[in-house]
């Protein structure tokens, strides 16, 4: 096996068995040390014993590439491979089969553990037709979030990466945030060349009712707002502890969302399965678009699908009502519509 690919792929299964980021981040700085190195040099550092002494190796991936560098699939990799044979939910098989892509996702560009490249080589493993790009907007400063400037370079990277790939189609995009009085957080122009905008609340999310549902109806209403990210904010689960969910009238929301065509997210993230059920079930009642997205901040966060078509399976969506289903060509005549 190639030593980085072996150690990429490694992280990948960790990232998606939700392993920390300590655990995670060994493998990924032993991809990055060894990455601009020939395999020949790769081979010679390891003969050597030159290997083990490189900065952002240790003895668990110094042995990983020795044994990829002898042939085999190393041991760690193969036990990680037949661990996550199954998908990651019992349920909704059979819609996850017709999931085409993600409209939601981050890199190192903004709180992502990866560079663009990796993420989308990965959704290209994963059987990804497209994958949007969607760091995070300039307000939110603790998740590294794009400045105008910054998102035209990343425009830049992401047409020349686009150009390069076999397999996925790269969408460009942001997970913009919303401000108090429902503005979004990124100039109209700018959000104008994009090509997916998701719209989320990630302050003041204990606001007053009221006032919550006036900001997220401005929100929806803007005509650069394609997908209603995370609605309610709310965390179930993790690391982050719990938190409960904003309140806000939901039908006034989701009327919103249905009559300006904006799709309201299934987060697929464990800690949040956001909507929750009673919330899915009334905007899908009220005629609401969806889309099931990842809101991957790693590679093998991308298989997190599997999590949010289970939960859509359950509540009986029809396939053809969530975006993320739709062929490239349909999707792309939404998102301009």
């Amino acid at each position: 096996m190639d030593p980085v690919e072996a150690l990429r792929e490694t992280a990948f299964w960790l990232e998606r068995e939700r392993a920390t980021t300590y655990r995670v981040e060994a493998f990924r700085k032993a991809a990055a040390a060894l990455a601009d190195l020939s395999a020949d040099e790769v081979a010679e550092r390891a003969r050597t014993g030159e290997l083990g002494r490189m900065k952002g190796l240790g003895p668990r991936t110094t042995t990983l590439v020795e044994q990829a560098l002898a042939g085999d699939v190393p041991e760690y990799l193969a036990d990680l491979r037949e661990r996550n044979t199954e998908p990651l939910a019992a349920g909704g098989r059979e819609l996850r089969a017709l999931l085409r892509g993600d409209l939601h996702s981050h890199t190192n560009w903004s709180d992502g553990g990866s560079p663009i490249e990796e993420m989308a080589q990965a959704a290209a493993w994963r059987g990804r037709e497209y994958q949007a790009i969607t760091d995070h907007s300039p307000r939110l400063t603790i998740a590294n979030g794009l400045s105008r400037e910054r998102l035209e370079v990343q425009l830049e990277v992401i047409a020349d990466l686009d150009e390069q790939l076999d397999g996925v189609t790269l969408l460009t995009g942001i997970e913009v945030d919303i401000h108090l009085d429902g503005t979004l957080d990124q100039d109209d122009d700018l959000l104008g060349r994009l090509d997916v905008v998701v719209a989320s609340v990630h302050s003041k999310l204990a606001m007053d009712a009221r006032e919550m549902t006036r900001r997220m109806v401005a929100a929806v209403s803007n005509p650069h707002t394609d997908v209603l990210g995370h609605c309610t904010g709310r965390l179930v689960e993790g690391s982050r502890g719990q938190r409960r969910q904003s309140q806000f009238d939901a039908e006034q929301v989701f009327r919103a969302c249905a009559d300006h065509g904006v799709a309201v997210e299934i987060n697929s993230r464990p800690e949040r399965q956001d909507p929750p059920d009673e919330l899915m079930d009334l905007a899908y009642g009220l005629g609401c678009l969806f889309a099931i997205d990842t809101d991957a901040h790693a590679p093998g966060q991308l298989d997190f699908l599997d999590h949010g078509a289970a939960r859509a399976a359950e509540r009986g969506i029809d396939p053809d009502r969530i975006v993320t289903t739709w062929p490239l060509d349909r999707l792309r005549e939404w998102l301009t519509r």
